[in-house]
């Protein structure tokens, strides 16, 4: 069985509001919510989700966990990565 995989918008650098309407806090289960996902997020998630369901250890931030950003240069919202046990 695969791990359960939650993706948390947890910051955000750029000026303009998410596209999407996301907003900090924001959290949704890969397998049951990604339709409600961003799809160009979801797009650059899925290599560190892949990763992480096959026990892999994806790059961390300095803070120790799994980060990545938004590719959308205006926006560049930050999300957390996390496998659920």
């Amino acid at each position: 069985m695969k791990p359960k995989i939650r993706i948390t918008l947890v910051g955000r650098r750029g000026e303009c509001p998410c596209h999407r309407g996301h907003k900090v806090g924001d959290s949704f289960d890969f397998d049951t919510e990604r339709g409600a996902l961003c799809p160009m997020a979801a797009h650059v998630a899925f290599p560190y989700i892949d990763i992480l369901r096959y026990g892999g250890e994806p790059p961390r931030a300095r803070s120790g966990e799994v980060l990545f950003c938004c590719p959308d240069s205006d926006v560049m919202n930050i999300f957390k990565i996390e496998k659920e046990d």
